[in-house]
């Protein structure tokens, strides 16, 4: 896996070449660990690439004891919202933000919506993994 696209606030690159699904697996694989057990949201934006990374990161969420709330598509204040008033473990949204097209990515967050930098994923994924 790229370490380049573990930036200080988010995890992202251009998709496919630097973000693929095979990432976004990992990525859910590593953070279903770290959550535990509890209940996680996942959403994405509407980018080319979201809804295959989006279903990746869950495939990879799901081989933990998790109970994923999927929004599907959503807007990252939503996504926010969502994590902190139903009073989850955290959070995935696939999103490169204000990004040019080509790059797609991930914001995490834990609870109360409290922001895990893509720097600390790549943390908990040499633990965790």
């Amino acid at each position: 896996m790229n370490q380049d696209i573990f930036k200080a606030y988010d995890i992202r690159g251009i998709y496919p070449s630097e973000i693929s699904e095979k990432t976004a697996f990992e990525i859910g694989l590593g953070l279903g660990r770290f959550f535990g057990k509890g209940r996680v949201v996942v959403a994405r934006d509407g980018r080319r690439g979201s809804p295959k990374l989006y279903q990746a990161v869950i495939k990879g969420l799901k081989t933990n004891n998790l109970q994923l709330i999927t929004v599907g598509l959503a807007t990252t204040p939503m996504f926010y919202f969502l994590v902190a008033k139903l009073g989850c473990r955290g959070g995935i949204i696939v999103t490169a933000s204000h990004n040019p097209k080509e790059y797609n990515g991930f914001k995490v967050v834990g609870k109360n919506a409290e922001m895990i930098s893509g720097k600390e994923v790549l943390r908990i994924m040499n633990k965790e993994l």
